[in-house]
């Protein structure tokens, strides 16, 4: 059974509807359980349709309340039918959450030109895309709710992460500024946040033990972050009230990074 129930005793006030990308598995799907957990419709998008309509199942397998669909967000033209396609089934889309990312901890000089295109490719361009799509919508309706994933990596060079996957994210939270600025006017908000190493499947099978108990032991706060901690920042930063934040980057990082 689903560890969020089958809907019944959802924080039912908003009957919003949200996008979340890259959330099959991992900080995505916790994000998209969370906003689901407090009354939203969500759209569970992912480069891996299968796993993307499983995790929709677990949330509500009824399927009113939760879907799952494929997109590719290194394409444009993918957010354009998915943008269609919850419009055509819930009539409405309010916000997006910019998850989908791919890492990989490759050695600085040994970066090929393909690793580096496919990183920064689904990190940079994706989060690109993304906004541009959602972001021209909900100003045409004068009210939309942005939040991308950047990272620590994107602000300190990374610790476990390659320079791809840094310099995607340091791009996200420029981005961030840049749509933040252009959308503001028109009723939307596009924020920010940037995790520290989180205590995530992902990241286990990613870095070796020694070093993540090295950098558990470097961190502050003396452990890895929580997904759900991250997830309620999201929710957070969509809800309706927010509409003074935009253009921020919120942290979240044990204190590894203070600023």
């Amino acid at each position: 059974m689903s560890p969020h129930g089958t809907g019944e005793g959802r924080e039912d006030d908003t009957h919003r509807i949200a996008l979340v990308t890259g959330a099959a598995r991992g900080l995505g799907a916790c994000i998209a359980g969370r906003l689901y957990d407090r009354g939203y419709r969500v759209a569970l998008t992912d480069l891996d349709e299968e796993g993307a309509v499983r995790a929709a199942a677990e949330l509500d397998p009824a399927g009113r309340n939760a879907i799952g669909l494929a997109l590719d967000v290194r394409d444009k033209d993918a957010f354009v039918r998915v943008r269609d396609r919850i419009v055509a089934h819930w009539d409405a889309l309010h916000v997006l959450v910019n998850n989908a990312g791919v890492a990989k901890a490759e050695p600085l000089m040994d970066i090929t030109p393909d690793s580096f295109r496919t990183v920064v490719s689904t990190n940079l361009d994706g989060t690109f895309f993304g906004c541009q799509v959602l972001g021209a919508y909900f100003a045409e309706r004068g009210y939309g709710r942005i939040v991308n994933i950047a990272s620590l990596a994107g602000q300190n060079g990374g610790t476990a992460t390659g320079a791809h996957y840094a310099a995607a994210k340091g791009g996200v939270a420029t981005l961030t500024k840049v749509f933040a600025r252009e959308l503001g006017p028109h009723g939307v908000t596009v924020n920010a946040i940037s995790p520290g190493p989180q205590d995530l499947p992902v990241v286990r099978e990613m870095v070796p033990p020694e070093q993540l108990a090295r950098i558990e032991a470097s961190i502050p706060a003396g452990r890895l972050g929580r997904p759900r901690f991250i997830a309620d920042m999201a929710v957070l930063l969509a809800s309706e009230h927010a509409d003074a934040v935009t253009g921020a980057c919120w942290d979240a990082n044990g204190g590894l990074y203070m600023r």
